[in-house]
């Protein structure tokens, strides 16, 4: 599966952290209020920003099993501090290859985070099929829908953003990902099963201040344009050095679109 890097995950999280929904953060809590203890699952879990997102809205007395298949990122995360009450568990795992061991019905919470737009329409059948097996309750956040805005605009950015979107649906280790089109498929999938949906938007509000955040992105799409090859190189060269300009000077701004969803069967809340 893909490899994120420790960096780019700690640059984001802040980011991340203001752009989750609050209606769905929610109504997770309020699905769990009444129990004494939660145990939950955070697939795909980094430096374990979920964890720190989720937390605070939680009972006190939790337990978290870490999954990812980087084992550096799985240090950072399971040595996080959730406070007393909490522990915090590591289990390597390459989720392309098997994401149903951690699964099981002693499970209060399964959580995902910017995973289902990486994963293949086979994958998420899958993993949706064992999930229902087991009548688990899923948070799914900060999965990119493809909406992109860009400020001030340049004409090519509908271009470049389009290609972003075409590359997103390439191979990234689960098979033809998903891309902009995970969530709404994944959500679909839930209530076909029979399970009921609270999602909402999740936006990266990213603002001229955050200089090193937009230029992350910048770089990204400008590599992942260039690799689908339906931009002449040259005109991503100047889309990018205009970009970064505007960024240089205080100028740009971007809003980039995410869905977060709690998914759940109808018979527990």
């Amino acid at each position: 599966m893909s490899r994120f890097t420790a960096d780019w995950l700690t640059l984001r999280e802040r980011h991340d952290l203001a752009a989750r929904n609050s209606s769905v953060l929610a109504a997770v809590a309020a699905s769990l209020k009444s129990h004494p203890s939660v145990h939950v699952v955070d697939l795909a879990c980094g430096l374990g920003s979920t964890t720190r997102a989720l937390h605070a809205h939680l009972p006190a007395r939790q337990h978290w099993d870490l999954v990812d298949n980087d084992p550096d990122l799985l240090t950072v995360a399971v040595n996080g501090d959730l406070g007393k009450g909490a522990t915090l568990n590591a289990v390597q795992l390459d989720l392309s290859r098997n994401f149903e061991a951690p699964l099981g019905s002693t499970i209060d919470l399964i959580a995902i985070s910017a995973l289902l737009d990486l994963v293949s329409e086979t994958w998420l059948h899958q993993f949706l099929r064992a999930v229902a097996t087991h009548a688990l309750p899923v948070y799914a956040a900060l999965t990119y829908d493809g909406r992109t805005d860009l400020s001030p605009a340049h004409q090519l950015d509908a271009a470049i953003v389009f290609a972003v979107n075409a590359h997103q649906r390439t191979d990234k280790g689960f098979g033809p990902a998903l891309g902009p089109s995970a969530a709404s498929a994944a959500i679909a999938g839930f209530k076909w099963l029979g399970y009921s949906v609270v999602s909402g938007e999740s936006d990266w509000i990213i603002g001229p201040d955050d200089r090193a955040m937009q230029n992350e992105l910048l770089a990204g799409w400008a590599n992942a344009a260039r690799d689908l090859g339906t931009i002449p190189d040259a005109e991503i060269a100047s889309w990018h050095t205009q970009r970064k300009a505007a960024v240089s000077e205080g100028l740009s701004s971007m809003r980039i679109g995410h869905v977060d969803f709690f998914a759940f069967p109808s018979s527990t809340r």
